[in-house]
């Protein structure tokens, strides 16, 4: 889940589209890789100083088996929580072997323990970013085979954009082949303006394969669902947000089985491509 924009309702979509698809009975993780801990608290999960999180896993060799916190609320629902001590990880990531691979081998090495033990298979895997293009998103990118570009339907959406394309297509060429951008959110719509309307209109004529049918409007209870420490789908799952995650939980969902087109290819640039049911991380 990136956007190095700030304020896109990228860790709202982690949390909220983690929630939805837990909640259709899937086994969802959330990796918590943003220093602000927000998604760590919408889902109600412990991520104070000294709980072992994200941090431990990147820097201390943690295994994420003794990281991850299943949620109280949701079943099925785990999160990898991130707490203040990440923000030091960037600068501390640099001078390490392997950096960009880190999270990667970590989430490798725990879904492989998972399978030895006999447990549930994880379904989907979220990594929500910081707002950011530093070693944080990067050992993201390493880590995913898809990024999910929420982009908020106001004055300068779109810019920007082309620098995480960029970089994502960096990724590509050195670190990670398969990495693609798969699916683009519209978040904060407003149906009743002109300039909703008209961001839209433009994200789907760049990312018509990409971009999601369901748009998330502008809610109340989607921004007053963290404070309790709950998604909006258990704050109120029946608030057009809760309905609107839901049916884009759906849309994902579906996309997860159809063959789709490499943006690469076509020449636009979001996340598109061909993957199979349960290869979701």
């Amino acid at each position: 889940m990136a956007n190095q924009k700030g304020g896109v309702g990228k860790t709202t979509t982690s949390v909220n589209l983690a929630a939805a698809l837990a909640t259709s009975g899937l086994r969802v993780l959330v990796i918590d890789n943003d220093p602000q801990g927000n998604a760590s608290t919408a889902l109600g999960i412990e991520h104070q100083s000294g709980v072992p999180s994200t941090y431990d896993v990147l820097i201390n060799d943690v295994g994420l088996e003794e990281v991850v916190q299943e949620s109280a609320v949701i079943p099925g629902l785990y999160c990898a929580p991130a707490t203040i001590d990440l923000s030091g990880a960037e600068i501390e990531l640099v001078s390490m072997v392997a950096r960009e691979n880190r999270l990667r081998n970590a989430l490798a090495s725990y879904l492989k323990g998972r399978s030895q033990r006999g447990e549930p298979r994880i379904d989907y895997v979220f990594v929500d970013c910081p707002p950011s293009l530093g070693l944080l998103t990067v050992n993201a990118f390493v880590t995913a085979r898809e990024v999910l570009i929420p982009i908020q339907c106001e004055y300068y959406a779109l810019e920007g954009l082309s620098q995480l394309l960029n970089n994502i297509n960096l990724i590509r060429a050195h670190l990670n082949p398969a990495l693609h951008v798969s699916t683009i959110l519209l978040t904060m719509f407003d149906g009743r303006t002109n300039l909703a309307q008209q961001v839209a209109e433009e994200v789907r004529e760049h990312f018509p394969d990409q971009t999601l049918r369901t748009a998330v409007p502008r809610s109340v209870r989607i921004s007053e669902a963290p404070s309790y420490g709950q998604t909006v789908l258990t704050y109120d799952g029946g608030s057009t947000g809760a309905l609107a995650y839901l049916e884009a939980a759906r849309e994902i969902a579906r996309r997860g089985v159809e063959p789709r087109n490499d943006y690469a290819q076509v020449g636009s640039g979001s996340d598109s491509g061909t993957r199979n049911e349960g290869d979701q991380q």
